[in-house]
């Protein structure tokens, strides 16, 4: 894939996370190889921690830095060496906004998982909010401010072989001992999920088998996923996140919600796009419909976690999380 190619597959995932549209053009077209995309990533996300140093006010540096935040973890979506340390940037430029903008965001790590618990402390609930294959909790935090917006607490996580904790973790999936955890770490007795791609499987799973989950959402969350059909890219970065090709193809096995789907009983929408064709992988209406209760919305124009539609999808799972947890 030329490098063009690889930045016009990215760019409504880029701006869907927040970037600027007119800045990602500026950076993407100037690069002459898809190996110039970590480092270029890199040198704009510390661009941002050199104008969060020089800001006139905590704001502006808050600003800046959830900014950098997002253009390093945007750094690891290419192949590149360095991703794990793009990953642990992302971490840091978030744990220094959050300190400046939020202080009483706490971090909260165990056995699997680490995130950043935000809102407050007399929520009426708590969501948590799950990555995918090659997300992380810096891609979502427009979610995020929905959700707080809402009056809602928000735990956005990293869990194994996702974001910073890529580096030392592989991917597993029985992802609902990994909520599991997190639930009995946040100390509250019931929490509403939002998965996002891989997320919404690993989400919709949990919502079978945790019977804490009070609500659930998910986007662009496979029903269930082929390995012999999937492309060789979207198998490339299963092998690195599983730690190896074999057990890649052995965690593709077990992505298959037709068991699972009849077992969810909290209120669960269903989010597809319409455009979200992926060889391999079978979308999210078969969940709604053998879910009891479930609802389905399908965007017609949305694509691959509905970057280019936010606004037809984002207040209807917000709004969905609030009124099942309040």
């Amino acid at each position: 894939m030329s490098t063009t190619e690889f930045a016009a597959a990215q760019w409504t995932r880029a701006t869907g996370a927040g970037v600027d549209p007119h800045e990602y053009r500026r950076v993407t077209e100037g690069l002459t190889s898809v190996a110039d995309w970590g480092p270029s990533f890199l040198h704009c996300g510390h661009t941002y921690l050199r104008r969060a140093d020089d800001a006139g006010s905590s704001l502006s540096a808050g600003e800046y830095l959830l900014t950098a935040a997002r253009w390093f973890h945007l750094a690891t979506l290419a192949p590149y060496a360095e991703a794990h340390r793009a990953a642990a940037e992302a971490d840091r430029a978030l744990g220094r906004a959050l300190t400046v903008l939020e202080p009483d965001a706490r971090r909260v790590s165990g056995e699997g998982f680490t995130g950043w618990l935000r809102g407050p402390a007399d929520a009426p609930g708590t969501v948590v909010v799950v990555p995918g294959l090659d997300s992380a909790k810096e891609e979502f935090l427009d979610l995020a401010s929905a959700l707080l917006a809402r009056g809602l607490a928000v735990f956005a996580m990293d869990g194994p072989g996702q974001g910073v904790l890529a580096a030392t973790t592989t991917l597993e999936p029985d992802y609902e001992q990994v909520v599991g955890r997190v639930i009995d770490a946040l100390g509250v007795p019931r929490i509403g999920l939002v998965g996002l791609s891989l997320g919404g499987y690993f989400a919709a799973r949990t919502a079978a088998l945790e019977p804490r989950v009070a609500a659930v959402a998910t986007v662009s969350g496979p029903f269930r996923l082929d390995w012999k059909e999937l492309p060789p890219p979207v198998r490339d970065i299963m092998a690195r996140r599983a730690g190896g090709a074999d057990a890649a193809h052995e965690f593709v096995r077990h992505v298959d919600l037709a068991a699972l789907a009849p077992r969810i009983a909290a209120p669960l929408l269903v989010v597809d796009g319409g455009q979200d064709v992926i060889p391999g992988v079978t979308n999210g209406e078969p969940l709604a419909r053998l879910a009891p209760g479930a609802s389905y919305l399908s965007v017609p124009h949305g694509d691959h976690l509905l970057g280019n539609a936010r606004p037809d999808w984002l207040p209807h799972v917000s709004d969905h999380m609030a009124h099942a947890l309040s």
